[in-house]
């Protein structure tokens, strides 16, 4: 366990829709959003790219020209930060991903690392969406990681579910990802792992030896209890937009720094502070395997 926790923002998201919530979307909003996360404690900014036409902001974007539009904006803003992409896409063509890697170069990228039955309910016993495989299949893994590798990208392997966890210690063996891992336990999805605390000794046990690990909580002010338990036992701590928009109080958090800041209140409460951008980049700059 080290005193240092690196602290992630997830500034965006997916599809949260724009006109509903605080989410950024253009670049200029994306580098006001990093900053205030980078003010409040946050070093490393997980970035979601997003159409930039009028009335598409909740639509994910794989334009490499986009992508280094926002990454630009952001690095301009917060030059001391580091980017973490995401690779997350659904079916076999990785090109869009592969060529946002290729031109802006994150010291980071989200990399789902086995596949999930997405699926959620509503009341009344129907379908929120219609049910899809988020599929991420070895080989298609093996090309991301293969691209990370030759760009210098270090890969956050995203697990929605145990079994996805001990699929680690198995990519490592037969020489696909790199050792040590790093690794995000995703909690709170409806049909992967839920948010519950008691499950983070499971989870931290079955993870690959030397795993640099954080969990991402999805949900309402039941994230918190979380996000303390996870500054207790070690582990590195990421809240943001994305993830929720309530705080710890249970109100609404304006903007991202407000969840930040309150992520950081958290880490100091379990009497650890937040690592320096010079301090993340040397817990995440693991040796090849």
């Amino acid at each position: 366990m080290t005193d240092k926790a690196i602290i992630t923002c997830a500034l965006t998201g997916v599809l949260t829709d724009p006109a509903q919530h605080p989410v950024p979307v253009t670049p200029a909003e994306m580098a006001r959003e990093a900053r205030r996360a980078f003010d409040a404690g946050a070093t490393v900014m997980h970035i979601h790219f997003r159409r930039q036409e009028p009335g598409l902001g909740r639509m994910p974007s794989w334009d490499p020209e986009v992508a280094a539009a926002i990454t630009d904006a952001i690095r301009a803003e917060v030059p001391e930060a580091l980017i973490n992409m995401t690779t997350g896409v659904v079916g076999d063509d990785i090109s869009g991903p592969l060529a946002c890697l290729e031109r802006t170069r994150p010291e980071l990228a989200a990399m789902n690392a086995g596949s999930l039955n997405y699926l959620r309910t509503r009341s009344g016993g129907r379908w929120a969406w219609p049910p899809m495989l988020f599929d991420n299949t070895v080989e298609k893994i093996e090309r991301l990681l293969a691209a990370m590798r030759d760009l210098k990208v270090t890969p956050e392997c995203e697990c929605f579910d145990l079994g996805i966890v001990r699929s680690l210690s198995m990519y490592h063996e037969v020489g696909i990802l790199p050792r040590p891992a790093d690794v995000s336990f995703v909690m709170g999805v409806a049909s992967g792992m839920p948010a519950r605390a008691d499950l983070l000794p499971i989870l931290i046990e079955e993870a690959p030896d030397a795993a640099r690990w954080q969990a991402i909580v999805i949900g309402r002010e039941e994230v918190w209890p979380i996000h303390r338990r996870v500054a207790e036992l070690g582990g590195h701590l990421r809240t943001g937009l994305e993830d929720t928009f309530y705080l710890p109080d249970g109100s609404r958090a304006a903007h991202n720094g407000a969840l930040i800041e309150a992520l950081v209140q958290t880490l100091r409460d379990a009497g650890r502070e937040p690592a320096s951008p010079e301090e993340t980049r040397a817990l995440i700059a693991h040796p090849a395997s």
